[in-house]
């Protein structure tokens, strides 16, 4: 009985050693990896917690589909002026735009404090699909909407989606085409392009 308790004891001790070194092993946006799970409502407020006035404002329109066009985002830049700018197009019938949402969703939420985080979404015939797609794929900042695609593409040069703009203090804008495969890819990105300098 003595020997069946210790082997069963061992054999616990065994299975909460490998659940702990797996749970070590998963990728987070902290360590790089490709980040599969959604942060919480709760975990996104603690990362954003105490950020300045100009991003505490977007972050408080997170998720939001704003009207306006082209006036109103070059209105927001202003006010964004002496923060770097990532600007994410996306639309809610893109499949790859739906793939990289929680490398965004975690990036923005790691760098919102020092970074300006803004979708544009592109060419959806209709505001419904868009608000749907923001509410499955929630983000700590908002998007402008962007119906006939023509501010997307003044943006980024481009008709393809997703497109990434990153506007740093100093230096050229800096446009990547495509999803981001990963998580460490876009926090590379974001230190390399947006914080650059």
């Amino acid at each position: 009985m003595t020997a069946r308790r210790t082997l069963l004891g061992l054999t616990s001790v065994g299975l909460v050693a490998l659940i702990a070194i797996g749970v070590r092993q998963l990728p987070s946006a902290s360590t790089g990896g490709s980040a599969t799970t959604r942060l919480s409502a709760a975990q996104t407020r603690a990362l954003l917690a105490d950020s300045p006035p100009a991003l505490a404002a977007l972050h408080a329109q997170g998720g939001a589909l704003l009207e306006g066009g082209a006036v109103a985002l070059h209105a927001r830049l202003g006010v964004l002026k002496g923060y770097p700018v990532v600007i994410n197009k996306w639309a809610s019938w893109c499949v790859p735009c739906k793939e990289e949402s929680v490398a965004f969703q975690h990036v923005a939420a790691e760098y919102g404090r020092r970074v300006a985080f803004i979708g544009i979404d592109s060419e959806d015939p209709k505001r419904a699909e868009a608000l749907a797609f923001l509410k499955s794929f929630p983000v700590s900042y908002p998007s402008y909407y962007d119906r006939s695609g023509s501010l997307g593409l003044q943006l980024t040069d481009s008709t393809f989606r997703p497109a990434t703009l990153f506007i740093p203090l100093h230096g050229k804008p800096y446009i990547r085409e495509g999803q981001y495969p990963s998580t460490a890819k876009l926090s590379s990105d974001v230190q390399r392009y947006a914080l650059k300098g």
